[in-house]
């Protein structure tokens, strides 16, 4: 289900991230989310919210990577 604002985001996501990258990963997210709605646009048998998942964390990592610390710092 899409993410209406980033105190919806996952924990995972909201404890280990800038700011800057919880807005990446939620507008990443919503998008993927409504792309990937037919399981045919989808990679194997991953599901709608997996697909999704996915692509965020992929626009996460275009911006920011993910220090020895476990969280995730500018480029």
């Amino acid at each position: 289900m899409p993410y209406k604002s980033i105190s919806d985001l996952p924990d995972s996501v909201r404890d280990h991230t800038p700011k800057h990258a919880q807005e990446i990963y939620k507008e990443a997210y919503n998008s993927a989310w409504k792309e990937y709605k037919d399981p045919d646009d989808r990679r194997g048998d991953a599901s709608r919210e997996e697909t999704a998942h996915r692509v965020a964390w992929s626009a996460v990592k275009d911006k920011y990577e993910k220090g020895s610390d476990g969280d995730w710092h500018a480029k």
